[in-house]
């Protein structure tokens, strides 16, 4: 089985942590630049107190764990390896247990395993965790029975509760971000190298999971994975690449606030590193070429995502290109596209044919679930898993058209049997989504649905 090999730890460099510094002194120009999705903090002096406290707070990611993630995206973009993203629409505070982080890494190692096995394909590993507490909204305030009070933005900025109290935008939760991500993260570190991530206990990944199509299907394959491991061992293989797995950190960067906080300068290199995760991305609603967004993250040494919606032109692509990668360094640029099963196969053609003409080489990710949001007839924001599928295979068929790769998958999942997503094999229908809906924001695959897509996507990338 294709595996990446383990490299030496990563660096953890140094950081120069004075807000002093001209690079970090830097980055506070997003500032002037027009800024959208930003909540309005009652308190300037609350701000800047949680602010000075992040400053000068230990970074959650280190350098080197960022410069091994960029070659991995390098790779997928040349297809020689695919990334698998998933995770919470948005992440809470009270549902960053040890339990729930644990079932969505072990959702993410089972798809994993399923794409590996079967598309002979390195699989990189990342989670929407760590730092996905804030979601861009459609709207600033909400109204119910007459009352209107600020939208719910995750909670890095306010409370879901429908009170003015919860409501209001709380500076003093961006420590708390920090906080409960560094929890997560050394869970994830934990249960990465610890051993629970050993592919030969790719039995025990399904332990504790109902019974379904989609479990049966993956013992199968975890079957003929141990009968590979068994044979493996017999010719005296060496397992230490299956002991330990890479397993990184991605959120949008939507709270500039937080972002700039928690950058730090590499003091062997000189560059900026944002420090809150290994991957960031700038959302469709975010990526104004003049914004705030776009100026803060072209500062950053990290890989940078970038979502790209139907609407979005290649004159769009190719100027972003130029403000966030105008190197053209490959692992740099990640265009996600959520077009919406009934709009990719006509507008991403353009797209990906004007990126590639122009000598330009992100790497191309399919989100397929925010373009796919329906409301239910009895009230629930949903999707349909028919349609989720479906902008899966389109992507698939316009890269093999164009010549060009698919280069990977961007989920919003758990590890829960929630009833969130309509369809799939557990035939979840409008009334099952009384069952158990629990998202605050975005419905999400529940685990068996994710196994399910693990195995379509395994059989679209075996055809690459």
């Amino acid at each position: 089985m294709t595996q990446f090999s383990p490299d030496a730890p990563a660096r953890a460099h140094s950081f120069t942590l004075s807000a002093a510094d001209d690079g970090l002194a830097a980055l506070g120009g997003w500032r002037e630049y027009p800024r959208v999705q930003q909540p309005t903090w009652p308190s300037e002096d609350a701000r800047a107190q949680v602010f000075d406290r992040l400053r000068s707070a230990p970074p959650l990611v280190f350098a080197g764990e960022v410069d091994v993630l960029r070659s991995r995206l390098a790779a997928a973009a040349q297809g020689e390896a695919f990334l698998l993203q998933g995770g919470d629409c948005a992440e809470t505070f009270a549902d960053s247990t040890a339990d729930r982080i644990r079932n969505k890494i072990r959702t993410i190692l089972q798809m994993s395993a399923v794409l590996t096995y079967g598309a002979s394909v390195p699989v990189v590993k990342m989670g929407r965790m760590a730092g996905q507490f804030a979601k861009p909204r459609s709207s600033d305030t909400e109204t119910r029975d007459g009352v209107t009070l600020p939208t719910y933005r995750g909670d890095a900025v306010n409370a879901y509760a429908f009170t003015e109290e919860s409501r209001l935008p709380d500076p003093q939760r961006l420590w708390e971000t920090y906080t409960t991500s560094a929890s997560t993260l050394n869970l994830l570190r934990a249960f990465t190298g610890g051993g629970f991530a050993d592919l030969r206990e790719v039995h025990s990944w399904n332990r504790g999971f109902t019974s379904g199509p989609g479990y049966d299907r993956y013992e199968e394959l975890a079957g003929q994975i141990d009968k590979a491991i068994r044979f493996m061992d017999a010719i005296g293989a060496d397992f230490d690449s299956l002991k330990v797995v890479e397993f990184f950190s991605s959120h949008e960067a939507l709270l500039l606030d937080y972002e700039e906080a928690l950058s730090r300068v590499d003091s062997r290199t000189g560059e900026i590193y944002g420090c809150s995760g290994h991957f960031l991305w700038i959302g469709e609603r975010t990526r104004q070429l003049d914004g705030a967004h776009v100026d803060f993250m072209s500062k950053l040494r990290n890989p940078i995502g970038v979502k790209l919606g139907p609407n979005a032109s290649v004159d769009d692509a190719l100027r972003l290109i130029d403000r966030l990668d105008p190197d053209r360094e490959p692992g740099r640029l990640t265009f996600i596209t959520r077009m919406g099963a009934d709009r990719i196969r006509d507008a991403l053609p353009a797209l990906v044919e004007g990126v590639r003409d122009a000598g330009a080489r992100p790497a191309w990710v399919t989100d397929p679930m925010h373009g796919n949001t329906i409301t239910s007839s009895n009230g629930y924001k949903t999707r349909r898993f028919e349609d989720i599928l479906d902008e899966v295979v389109g992507f698939f068929e316009v890269h093999q058209s164009l010549g060009t790769v698919p280069g990977g998958l961007h989920m919003e999942l758990t590890g829960d049997d929630v009833t969130e997503v309509l369809g799939g094999s557990g035939h979840i229908d409008e009334a099952g989504l009384e069952r158990r809906y629990e998202t605050l924001v975005d419905p999400r695959l529940n685990h068996q649905q994710s196994l399910e897509l693990a195995f379509l996507v395994a059989e679209m990338l075996s055809r690459r």
